[in-house]
């Protein structure tokens, strides 16, 4: 009996053990731990874009400005990644324009504005009906014929259709409206605005890593003669350098850390992905505060 209770435990161990999985080795070997920054690089990135964002601080308190102007202020802001360091002064802006209930009907606002506000709004809680799209619809419930070959409005309306929540059945119908048309006329349409259309429709901006939608959205934004500013520009670009030095600098210390914790070779059966796991993390909490 007990011979049998002895050979059962065995079995049962080496049923147990379990093979080592043979995992590729890191692709990023050395590179973060032999990265070093350049702090005299660093200060003068620093000094450059302190002045930089002083003036684009002076441009959203600027008096006289009328809200479409500084909607498309605060979104070219965000879509170029320099948003967070005029959150305060961007809530306040929202919260003055959204109490002034805008008469959206009216022809004034055409689709792209109208959609633009209605995003920018909803992505900072504010409680905007989608009833504002009403406009643009025909009697028959469908949306209007005179709005399909306004790419950019399209373009701008199928990124508020993600914002929708249950039961909003006008974006339901937008987000399908919007994407048929913009497939159509997407190998027509010039750049930059065609590569912004291709490149929506594979991805929304709202599923996107801030710092990769960032980077793609200056590349578009230079390309732009026809509204782009060139001091929102510079300092967009500053702005990203810096934060990816200081990116850097974090994954040198995360990346000794995990070497001296010698881990690869304690636990053979786990994945060496602790690059991977930053960038995830970086794409959650990025701002340097």
């Amino acid at each position: 009996m007990a011979s049998a209770i002895v050979e059962h435990a065995t079995n049962c161990e080496k049923e147990n053990v379990r093979p080592v999985v043979n995992f590729s080795p890191s692709l990023w070997g050395e590179q973060f731990i032999n990265f070093s920054i350049d702090y005299e690089l660093a200060e003068k990135y620093s000094m450059e874009i302190q002045g930089l964002k002083n003036e684009v601080r002076s441009m959203l308190k600027a008096p006289g400005k009328d809200m479409v102007e500084m909607m498309n202020l605060i979104e070219t802001l965000e879509r170029l990644g320099v948003s967070y360091h005029f959150e305060d002064e961007i809530e306040e802006l929202l919260e003055r324009f959204f109490n002034l209930n805008a008469n959206y009907a009216d022809e004034a606002y055409d689709l792209y504005t109208v959609a633009l506000h209605f995003r920018l709004f909803r992505q900072h809680g504010y409680r905007i009906s989608c009833g504002i799209f009403e406009k643009f619809i025909e009697e028959n419930g469908k949306f209007k014929e005179t709005i399909k070959s306004d790419a950019r409005g399209l373009l701008s309306l199928y990124e508020a259709a993600y914002l929708r929540v249950h039961g909003e059945d006008i974006l339901e119908d937008a987000l399908a409206f919007t994407t048929d048309n913009l497939k159509s006329m997407a190998p027509h349409l010039s750049s930059p605005l065609g590569k912004q259309v291709a490149h929506a429709l594979v991805q929304s901006i709202h599923f996107g890593n801030p710092r990769i939608e960032a980077h793609y959205f200056i590349t578009i934004y230079q390309e732009d003669e026809s509204s782009k500013n060139e001091l929102l520009l510079r300092f967009a670009k500053l702005d990203y350098n810096s934060l990816q030095m200081l990116h850097k600098q974090e994954l040198y210390e995360v990346s000794r850390w995990w070497k001296e914790l010698d881990l690869v070779t304690i636990l053979p059966y786990a994945r060496d992905r602790v690059v991977e796991c930053f960038f995830w993390a970086m794409g959650v909490y990025h701002e340097p505060q």
